[in-house]
């Protein structure tokens, strides 16, 4: 089992989501809490991807904790990604 934390800037990205697919993401933010394997964002980045939806999620990997860092629709992960 992971431990699913937020970063300090999550709350900012996660009010652009519609409130009417919040609901989605928060199953498939559950699904962080389990031991799966999530494909990296590029080979040998330190961050993961989980999609929900037409929504990226955008998180790092510490032994058992996963951070979440980002959700946003594929343009603003595009942008993001450039961002960091």
């Amino acid at each position: 089992m992971f431990e699913v934390t937020f970063d300090q800037d999550w709350s900012h990205y996660w009010k652009k989501v519609p409130r009417e697919q919040h609901e989605r993401v928060l199953k498939k933010i559950q699904e962080l809490k389990e031991d799966k394997q999530f494909r990296h964002l590029k080979l040998g980045s330190p961050y993961f991807v989980l999609e929900a939806g037409q929504y990226r999620v955008l998180f790092t990997e510490e032994q058992n904790k996963r951070t979440l860092l980002f959700i946003g629709n594929h343009k603003d992960y595009e942008k993001w990604i450039g961002i960091k």
